[in-house]
């Protein structure tokens, strides 16, 4: 078995979903005690997050490719960023260590293609949506269409994740508006919805709605079990 590299803490309380689902995962596959083989590293959320709303991309590169170090050196076979938001920097990662990275956009795509999905809807943080590290991503290299929610839309959907899923409140008025825009979404044309932020499915799940969701967190653990063995 590899062992699977996290860089966590973005917000610990989704890299504690990573952790159980990898090793849910593990056990799965190979039975008995089985457990996985992780070494990970966890940021202070509070430093990225400013640096994040700052636009200083470079500093958060900085800070993210020493901790990849970090996990390279502790005995990591491949890395995984607990974050769909700090694949912004992926490539100056990638640059810096010399294991493979799972990227979690590359991941999910795999999933759409293999559902013969080619118009989806994406959730995540504002960074996320409107930035083309990510969708763009999905677009050029995969040729899917991907629907991003309207303005308001899009500024309650990262509000929600901000302020209350990465402090772990879970709060009923919110998991309706998430229900209504992923609804929006599928009436524009979106086949499926990507909850394209780790924390998002804290607070909505397929047993929510008929639309058809991808949980990001799910799919990237998933696949890193599937490299681990």
């Amino acid at each position: 078995m590899k062992t699977i590299g996290l860089l966590g803490g973005m917000s610990w309380e989704s890299s504690l979903g990573y952790y159980r689902a990898i090793n849910v995962g593990i056990k799965e596959s190979l039975g008995g005690l089985h457990s996985a083989k992780i070494a990970m590293y966890s940021v202070d959320f509070d430093e990225i997050e400013k640096l994040q709303h700052q636009g200083d991309w470079d500093a958060l590169a900085k800070i993210l490719c020493k901790a990849a170090m970090k996990v390279q050196l502790a005995g990591a076979d491949f890395l995984l960023i607990c974050s769909n938001t700090m694949h912004k920097v992926a490539p100056q990662i990638e640059q810096t260590i010399n294991i493979p990275l799972l990227h979690i956009a590359d991941a999910t795509a795999d999933v759409l293609i293999t559902k013969g999905i080619k118009t989806v809807g994406l959730l995540g943080t504002a960074f996320t949506m409107e930035q083309e590290f990510y969708k763009g991503r999905l677009k050029d290299n995969y040729g899917l269409t991907v629907i991003t929610p309207n303005d308001q839309d899009r500024k309650t959907v990262h509000d929600v994740i901000y302020n209350e899923l990465c402090l772990g409140k879970i709060m009923p008025y919110s998991k309706a508006q998430y229900l209504r825009i992923i609804e929006s979404l599928a009436e524009q044309g979106a086949e499926a919805v990507i909850l394209g932020c780790t924390e998002i499915g804290m607070l909505v799940n397929q047993a929510d709605t008929e639309i058809t969701l991808l949980d990001t967190t799910a799919i990237h653990a998933k696949k890193a079990v599937e490299w681990a063995i």
